[in-house]
């Protein structure tokens, strides 16, 4: 069966080191000749850059369309733009707001018996390929690298949203400890709970911690993301007052572990979820973190290339 790509945990803990240790290899060329379509229904500066430059890498040719342009559930269904686009590229990446558009996609995929991966781009549960770039950072932290990712500490501080689900899932997959800290409202639910600890392996763990300062004790690195993202601008006043306290300053960082290094997806929103001094600062990680989406990519789609059936 065609293996897709929605979430972290669609990969066992063996195969998502391997998608890492893919990102940092010379993959050659095997896009060589072939499509790949990026469909965007919402904007992005690093996603498509990232992907395209990735297909580019692998030697193929990035198709981008606008959502408009494709129209998904609108001017033809979601299993019929896979079963098009599938006759034309060798892989299809979205950003979606809805999730289970693409799970639809896939399952069409799969009931043509087309040998043409999905990948989530960014959906309202999970940003996949942003953890697998977060892990890369992360690992760039340890001479060890991708090996030594097991037994380290990182925090997660504000909106539980997808970002931090995804990298949750990955981090505790590979016997990583997270700590999440996020004002009642905006914490994972047990479900979200109960799916990180089916997936956790190696010793992995996830806490979740009232205090942000008790939270980044021992991390090496200190994650965060937008309080206030795409969609929510209507929520903005309540947002920022739940999320009073869950800054990202240079008192916080300093609680973490030694040398602890921020990591946040951007856009960023200064004075919000984090400091212009601690984003600007030099344990900032964010240009690493962006520069690695595009390694992620080559490694996520090298690999799932590879495993065609």
């Amino acid at each position: 069966m065609t293996r897709h790509f929605l979430e972290v945990d669609d990969l066992s803990a063996s195969e998502l080191s391997e998608v890492l240790a893919a990102a940092l290899a010379d993959n050659g060329r095997p896009l060589a000749g072939l499509g790949v379509a990026v469909v965007m229904t919402l904007p992005s500066t690093r996603t498509r850059n990232s992907t395209e430059m990735a297909v580019t890498d692998l030697g193929g040719h990035a198709v981008a369309l606008a959502g408009g342009e494709v129209g998904v559930d609108v001017r033809e269904t979601a299993e019929d733009v896979a079963r098009t686009l599938a006759q034309y590229h060798r892989a299809i990446c979205m950003r979606v707001v809805d999730h289970e558009v693409l799970v639809r996609m896939a399952r069409a995929i799969d009931d043509a018996r087309l040998d043409v991966p999905v990948v989530n781009l960014l959906s309202s549960t999970g940003h996949p390929v942003q953890a697998l770039a977060d892990l890369l950072t992360i690992a760039e932290l340890d001479a060890r690298g991708i090996g030594g990712l097991r037994g380290t500490r990182i925090a997660w501080i504000g909106d539980s949203n997808n970002v931090a689900r995804s990298l949750t899932l990955g981090a505790v997959a590979l016997g990583m400890h997270v700590s999440v800290s996020s004002p009642e409202g905006y914490r994972f639910g047990s479900d979200d709970v109960g799916r990180v600890a089916s997936h956790a392996g190696l010793g992995g763990s996830l806490e979740l911690v009232d205090d942000p300062v008790a939270a980044v004790e021992g991390a090496v690195a200190v994650c965060t993301d937008v309080w206030v993202s795409m969609g929510q601008e209507a929520e903005r006043d309540a947002r920022l007052a739940a999320f009073t306290g869950y800054q990202v300053d240079t008192a916080l960082l300093e609680r973490a572990a030694t040398g602890a290094v921020l990591l946040h997806c951007l856009p960023a929103h200064r004075g919000e979820e984090v400091t212009a001094e601690v984003l600007e600062g030099p344990r900032s990680r964010v240009w690493q973190e962006t520069s690695h989406r595009r390694a992620a990519m080559r490694g996520l789609l090298a690999w799932l290339v590879a495993r065609a059936p």
